[in-house]
């Protein structure tokens, strides 16, 4: 199964951009785990929708352990997604990610229950998710919405707003 370069040098680029850290190209090739995971996933992705569950699910297991990123293959992913520290991130299999979204390190995006159908969040446009949050359930995260850390998110926030707390509730609106 074959990458599309252009899809990795934009990953790359997302992460020089917003990783202050980064120092160069190669570095963040190899060494950051996100870049792993999301290759990973791409594969995992394809197979999946192709009807390969089997495969699918037996990739994202491998890229869970070598990177401590879980995505499921079935979760549809946007643009510039930039896990950032990504040890314990977990993306379950309904979720949608919009474009430019940043996930640090604990994120769970996750289901409630046996639900069948669509049961985990989706995340428009410009999302920032801060350590350790939990979005559960199918709910919606706003375009711009900022996440705080450990935030336990359960219902649908507003364009531009800040969710905070346990259980979190909009604080702040642009």
């Amino acid at each position: 199964m074959f990458l599309s370069f252009k899809e990795v040098v934009n990953d790359i680029r997302v992460t020089m951009r917003k990783d202050p850290a980064a120092r160069s190209a190669i570095e963040v090739y190899f060494l950051y785990p996100h870049i792993k995971a999301l290759k990973m996933y791409r594969k995992a992705h394809k197979l999946y929708n192709k009807g390969h569950f089997f495969a699918a699910r037996w990739m994202s297991q491998r890229a869970r352990k070598k990177t401590g990123i879980e995505i499921h293959p079935g979760a549809k992913i946007g643009r510039n997604l930039f896990i950032d520290h990504g040890m314990g991130v977990v993306i379950g299999e309904t979720t949608i990610i919009g474009d430019n979204v940043t996930l640090y390190q604990g994120v769970t995006l996750g289901g409630t229950g046996k639900d069948k159908g669509k049961r985990h969040p989706t995340l428009g446009n410009c999302v920032v998710v801060g350590s350790g949050a939990k979005i559960l359930g199918n709910i919606y995260i706003a375009p711009g919405t900022k996440v705080g850390a450990n935030a336990v998110v359960l219902k649908d926030t507003t364009n531009e707003s800040t969710a905070v707390g346990i259980p979190a509730r909009v604080i702040h609106k642009i």
